[in-house]
């Protein structure tokens, strides 16, 4: 791809510096156009099969179809006011005497909303594909590093260990409940609206359910039950709260990356070998994780807007147009950049187990304060009794002084604890319940999740 940095073709930066080829191709005004041809034509194949218009116009399209350029339709939309007007004034001047049948009974939302569809369409099949790709690779290390101990941090303190494939598990199951909400969805978003002005299909003389179902079933698409002359702006909404909820998550990710990177942790960072500061040449900056949690806040303020347009006057009104010829592309690619990033992140990551077991250690034992207070129960100290002591235990510790130290010395805890059952107690590794389990129930829900 040709960049002209510094030169004024390029305004918005997923023009050129975020989002992949493939996804923005579907975007182009010239891809835009073809949808919108390719949607005429189903409506001239449902035309025919009504008997509305003669047998083969369909096809003759084809041939009057390789003269549209979207430079002639955009222009003429600068004159007219309206893109697809413009479009079948064009198509009925050049498509012959089936030009004149042209978008017959048609309303421009047929259009339109339909060739969303089929770009929908189009781009979730990208967005699952890559993130099938993320959740693959997650599971992978999560099993890699099943016991891999690290501390298990709360309210941003040490709480207690788990492992690095715990954790890691933990965003294998929630990404696999996004990727069966993106399947979910495509039954109630990726639907053919052919229902004429104010979705009556008056304009096919009672013969629109034939009109529909020939052109709906030549695109592809299984057509709404009912719409007024847009197709219901609810699942345009779902669609974009769903992409919101996967770059929230992702976001969430890259948010880990980044506190476990940090220099006073450095238990997980971005191993790639670039530039991390202008200035200072020590630095190894999270950047691909920032840029993911930077991109997830226009993931997320897009959900507004997409909100904002189910409420439409009467049969429909023109303010969602307008917002969503920016809102669709957008979504779609800054959540394609934020996946093509999580891809390159799990590639990158570097896992630093001593880091890991030197973070352990940070409490001197502390951290294993429960699995004393779990003991004492068994050994009949009441609950309560047990949670105070060992909170005031471990918060008059000496300097120096291990967990294990301070509970060998303590009148009440020596008497129910002999040595050997504190040692064991303060052990991490015995202290992790069902982790493995647990790791292994994640990767199956992903394994057995329906790769639509």
């Amino acid at each position: 791809m040709e960049i002209a940095v510094g030169s004024s073709t390029y305004v918005c930066p997923l023009d050129w510096r975020y989002g992949s080829d493939e996804m923005r191709r579907l975007f182009i005004l010239e891809e835009i156009v073809r949808r919108y041809l390719q949607v005429e034509k189903a409506i001239m194949v449902g035309l025919e099969a009504a008997g509305l218009a003669p047998r083969g116009c369909s096809d003759a399209l084809d041939k009057c179809f390789e003269e549209v350029r979207a430079v002639d339709v955009y222009s003429m939309e600068a004159v007219t006011g309206h893109d697809i007007a413009s479009l079948t004034y064009i198509l009925g001047e050049k498509c012959g005497e089936c030009g004149k049948y042209v978008h017959l009974g048609a309303t421009s939302y047929d259009v339109v909303d339909t060739a969303w569809a089929l770009i929908f369409r189009d781009a979730l099949a990208i967005v699952r594909r890559k993130l099938m790709d993320v959740v693959d690779r997650l599971s992978q290390l999560a099993l890699e590093h099943r016991d891999t101990v690290m501390v298990g941090r709360t309210h941003g303190q040490h709480a207690l260990p788990i492992t690095v494939g715990f954790k890691l598990a933990n965003y294998v199951y929630e990404l696999s409940r996004s990727f069966e909400r993106l399947c979910e969805l495509e039954k109630r978003v990726v639907r053919a609206k052919l229902s004429g002005a104010v979705g009556t299909m008056a304009g096919w003389l009672g013969r629109g359910l034939i009109v529909e179902e020939a052109a709906s079933k030549y695109l592809g698409l299984d057509p709404h039950a009912i719409t007024t002359q847009v197709a219901p702006r609810d699942g345009f909404a779902e669609l974009v709260l769903v992409l919101a909820v996967l770059a929230s998550q992702l976001d969430r990710f890259a948010l880990e990356i980044r506190e476990l990177s940090r220099s006073e942790i450095g238990e997980m960072y971005e191993s790639e070998p670039r530039i991390g500061s202008s200035a200072m040449p020590h630095k190894r900056n999270p950047v691909t994780a920032e840029r993911i949690s930077g991109l997830a806040k226009l993931a997320r303020s897009f959900a507004v807007a997409a909100l904002e347009n189910i409420p439409l006057m009467h049969e429909r009104d023109l303010t969602n147009s307008s917002s969503e010829r920016i809102l669709i592309p957008h979504i779609f690619l800054i959540v394609d950049q934020m996946l093509e990033d999580m891809i390159r992140l799990l590639k990158v990551v570097h896992i630093d187990r001593e880091a890991m077991r030197r973070n352990l250690e940070l409490t001197r034992g502390a951290i294993m304060a429960e699995s004393i207070v779990v003991r004492l129960v068994q050994k009949g100290v009441p609950r309560h009794v047990a949670h105070r002591t060992l909170m005031e235990l471990t918060r008059s510790m000496n300097p120096g002084t291990s967990l294990e130290e301070a509970v060998l010395r303590h009148e009440l805890i020596s008497k129910y604890l002999s040595p050997e059952e504190v040692k064991e107690a303060v052990n991490p590794t015995k202290y992790l319940g069902n982790y493995s389990e647990l790791i292994e129930r994640a990767v199956e829900y992903w394994r057995r999740t329906p790769k639509c």
